[in-house]
């Protein structure tokens, strides 16, 4: 299963910035090293604020960084505050009533693997990823 490019671009860029979790990172940094468009960067950013995951401030020393503790931050969270976790939770097969007592011919294997998705998303922090082995960018 595929995450979305905005969930993606989302974990990256906060999975960066964890690996040196007390910094401040420009904008203009991130775009650069992680390959995603500042017009995009500052739109995932602004969500990610609202979410109380970073803050920011401005000036030729500003940065964003890190508001909460990485302990706190679950890859659940991340992807539901910047796109919502809804579109995992519904049919594979893109049904719009598809549930136990009306299920199309995916539904019983489906669900096995959307709740294990699930289970891994809310149970990963990032605190708890391996940043031994980050991509190099």
């Amino acid at each position: 299963m595929n995450i979305s490019n905005t969930s993606e671009y989302a974990i990256r860029i906060l999975s960066y910035m964890a690996k040196d979790s007390g910094s401040k990172y420009s904008a203009k940094f991130l775009v650069e090293r992680l390959n995603i468009s500042d017009k995009y960067l500052r739109r995932l950013m602004t969500l990610l604020a609202k979410a109380g995951f970073v803050s920011s401030t401005q000036g030729r020393d500003g940065g964003y960084y890190f508001a909460k503790k990485l302990e706190s931050i679950y890859l659940y969270d991340i992807v539901n505050a910047v796109e919502g976790m809804d579109k995992y939770m519904g049919c594979v097969l893109g049904f719009e009533k598809c549930s136990d007592e009306n299920s199309c011919v995916m539904h019983t294997s489906w669900v096995k693997v959307r709740d294990e998705f699930v289970g891994l998303m809310q149970n990963v922090s990032l605190a708890d990823l391996n940043f031994e082995n980050i991509y190099k960018f």
